[in-house]
């Protein structure tokens, strides 16, 4: 018997809230596909509500797709197209890709390393008894001030110390966010967008809807009919799609946080350093710092294995956090957090940001002007991403996205399609594919053009014919 504490809805109607949390159970897999829900009055008498309460929440549900009914034999669950199969998983000697078009990697080589081991031996040498000490559950004041610094002068951000939270991954400091809100709360997450955020949401129990994007980024209008008192959005780089949100759906989006006092925007600034063209606009913590949660991460301007993230907090969030949440420990070590505000405050940071902007412009210029000359240009619709290391092709094709993950496969690519972005299948975003062009050398590319071209050859063929 499905069972839930309708006394955790907070201002939420009973119906709505009790159809919240079937709907979480339909989407982690506890409610299977065409399995039958309990009798509105076994269900209503099970949870001591009214059986209109029940009623209620059925028939929202089913409004939506997620249930349906059969004449005289009550609700079901409706059936979900089935997601792709899991890869296989690989080990270190099998055959490898020959381009992985997929991984949103940064290139290696182009990280200081001399300097950075310089860095730490001056750490380990000067910091002796510091470095065994207990660090702040915040992190430690001398990388949240070279923090604080860094966004004033680069992202025109006016924030305190204090605001500051520093965190092993962008995905811990996520989660302790939603336990901040608590389970009454609902997340709205972009669609198309970073599945892994619905997941972990799924992981603490936290209700959340999936909101549509246009040219614009996330629609408002859709938001403004949700459920949801938290938005997570990325505005100046929306992951996978490319869109840079501009001014006037950024008013719209902050508009909506002031209408209640419980509602606020999660602003995930990844990658907004590799900017090619244009300024950036201001971020949204700096248009109002008292409704927005910064995040950013140094995961991709450094290394991946540097899993050293932070978040800035609008003031009374932060005491609110402190209250709660500061029996935590800072998740990520004392050396490296010494490193790190050494690395920044000396200008080592901005300038390998200086560097890398000037690297990937360079290889993005190459990989656009391979695809330009070649036959895939006939087929091919290029949407050439302003920040960021990846691009969104088109495709004129016949192919599903499942041939054409396949005829990758044997092409010896690994690409990622924008489908594999998107909570709901949609036709409206088949046949396009996420290019990531970070890990491919510029002596592979043309190469890897070629390879791209072996996986629409057909569509090709038909386009000279016509």
């Amino acid at each position: 018997m499905m069972t839930y504490d309708l006394e955790l809805r907070g201002a939420q109607p009973k119906y709505e809230y009790l159809s919240r949390c079937i709907l979480s159970d339909i989407r982690s897999g506890a409610l299977a596909a065409d399995e039958r829900l309990p009798s509105k009055r076994v269900l209503a008498e099970h949870l001591g509500v009214s059986v209109t309460t029940v009623e209620n929440a059925y028939t929202l549900l089913v409004s939506e797709g997620h249930l349906y009914t059969r004449s005289k034999h009550g609700f079901f669950v409706s059936p979900r197209p089935a997601p792709p199969p899991a890869p296989a998983e690989r080990s270190e000697a099998a055959e490898q890709y020959l381009f992985d078009f997929k991984a949103n990697r940064c290139s290696m080589s182009l990280f200081p390393l001399n300097t950075w081991t310089r860095l730490m031996r001056k750490v380990l040498s000067d910091q002796d008894d510091e470095l065994l000490q207990t660090v702040p559950f915040r992190g430690l004041l001398v990388l949240r001030r070279a923090i604080a610094d860094y966004l004033y002068g680069c992202r025109g951000m006016s924030v305190s110390p204090g605001q500051i939270v520093v965190g092993a991954g962008t995905e811990y400091l996520y989660g302790k966010l939603l336990q901040l809100f608590g389970p009454q709360s609902v997340i709205a997450i972009e669609e198309p967008g970073y599945k892994k955020f619905a997941e972990i949401s799924n992981s603490y129990g936290t209700l959340w809807d999936y909101i549509p994007m246009d040219e614009s980024g996330i629609r408002t209008d859709v938001l403004a009919r949700s459920r949801a008192n938290v938005v997570h959005v990325s505005p100046g780089n929306h992951f996978p799609t490319g869109t840079v949100m501009p001014a006037a759906r950024r008013r719209e989006l902050l508009e909506w946080a002031r209408e209640a006092p419980d509602r606020y925007l999660i602003e995930d600034d990844y990658d907004s350093e590799l900017r090619f063209s244009g300024q950036a606009l201001p971020t949204l913590f700096s248009q109002d710092g008292r409704k927005v949660i910064y995040m950013n991460t140094f995961s991709k301007s450094l290394v991946p294995s540097l899993r050293i993230s932070y978040m800035v907090l609008p003031e009374a969030l932060m005491e609110l956090y402190e209250s709660r949440m500061s029996f935590y420990s800072c998740s990520v070590s004392s050396f490296e957090q010494y490193t790190l505000a050494k690395f920044i405050s000396q200008g080592y940071f901005e300038r390998h940001i200086n560097r890398l902007r000037r690297h990937y412009r360079r290889r993005k210029e190459l990989m656009e002007e391979a695809l330009a000359a070649s036959p895939l240009a006939s087929v091919c619709d290029m949407r050439r991403c302003s920040v960021g290391t990846h691009m969104v092709l088109r495709m004129d094709t016949r192919l599903s996205d499942g041939e054409i993950r396949r005829r990758a496969g044997e092409a010896g690519v690994h690409l990622a399609l924008m489908s594999d972005y998107c909570l709901v299948p949609s036709i409206a975003y088949s046949g396009q594919v996420v290019l990531n062009f970070a890990s491919v050398e510029p002596e592979q590319i043309p190469m890897a053009v070629r390879q791209l071209e072996r996986i629409f050859s057909g569509d090709i063929d038909l386009k000279k014919l016509s």
